[in-house]
């Protein structure tokens, strides 16, 4: 079957129990059969000391996984164009970060 003329109109809504929070963690986990992105905050209580609160796990679909992937690449090269290059901290905060 072939789909053609304007696609159907689209009208997006919030359950009731939409919620909106910041994330500075994303843990994905990978099985055969789909994504869990597991969404929580960091807080580090000392110097040796990390606390992750998840908040929100996701499941997706390989497919909608890399539509996803797609769309952060486009939506990261446009923020970068207008803003400038994302830098990404060193790992561990101890590395010295290399100037290419």
């Amino acid at each position: 079957m072939q789909i053609t003329g304007q696609p159907a109109r689209l009208t997006m809504v919030n359950t009731q129990d939409y919620r909106e929070n910041y994330a500075n963690s994303v843990q994905v986990r990978v099985n055969l059969w789909d994504l869990f992105l597991m969404f929580g905050t960091i807080n580090q209580t000392a110097a040796d000391q990390v606390t992750i609160a998840n908040f929100q796990g996701v499941y997706l679909s390989p497919q909608q996984a890399k539509a996803l992937a797609n769309l952060l690449n486009q939506n990261i090269s446009q923020y970068e164009a207008a803003f400038g290059e994302i830098r990404l901290e060193p790992v561990g905060g101890n590395e010295t970060p290399t100037v290419q």
